[in-house]
């Protein structure tokens, strides 16, 4: 490796040494004549004044101001919940209903207000066979205006609804009853799901 590294050291010296000798030959032999001819001298070029303007940075104008305002949006009204709430349920070809009853108790009582009711989903058993029922459930509204020990008292055919009654009725929330300022719980309170499916 280090033999060919002086080899071409040595090589680089020779050929710049040999140009440094060439080139004084190349330079007297050259052709005289061109030396010889008159310089041609060039005309002055000459630029006219101009006077240079420079462009202040325009401004956008002002967007205009909307004769009118925008019309207000229209609050979408709420409709209070009716207790005996007919649901239908958003699985094919199913249709849900239920009822609230309870012993002596009602809303328009003042003693509790269903609030939220959600219809439970259609058993796919029942529905691959086309079966149809109801399933009533029975249950406490606590102090909370939720639901806990959900029971099914009720149901035709067994064996199909009540799970899925039992799911639906946990979802539910209520106004709960207040006596002297403070909410007490309601027990016994029935909510019937009627299953049926769409001809």
């Amino acid at each position: 490796m280090n033999i060919r590294i002086l080899i071409g050291a040595a090589l680089a010296f020779v050929i710049t040494a040999a140009l440094f000798i060439i080139m004084p030959y190349l330079i007297e032999t050259a052709d005289k004549t061109l030396d010889e001819k008159p310089r041609t001298k060039l005309a002055d070029i000459q630029m006219p004044d101009t006077k240079i303007e420079t462009m202040k940075d325009a401004k956008p104008d002002k967007p205009k101001q909307p004769e009118e305002p925008p019309p207000d949006m229209e609050q979408p009204e709420m409709e209070d919940v009716n207790p005996d709430l007919e649901a239908v349920n958003m699985a094919p070809q199913q249709q849900l209903q239920m009822t609230n009853t309870a012993g002596g108790l009602s809303a328009s009582d003042g003693e509790y207000l269903p609030i939220v009711k959600v219809a439970p989903i259609y058993p796919r058993r029942a529905q691959s066979r086309g079966v149809e029922g109801y399933c009533t459930v029975e249950y406490t509204v606590t102090k909370a205006g939720t639901t806990r020990d959900i029971v099914p008292v009720d149901c035709s055919p067994p064996g199909y609804f009540e799970r899925a009654s039992q799911k639906a009725a946990e979802k539910f929330k209520y106004k709960p009853r207040v006596v002297d300022g403070e909410p007490i719980e309601v027990p016994g309170i029935q909510n019937r799901f009627t299953y049926e499916l769409e001809k």
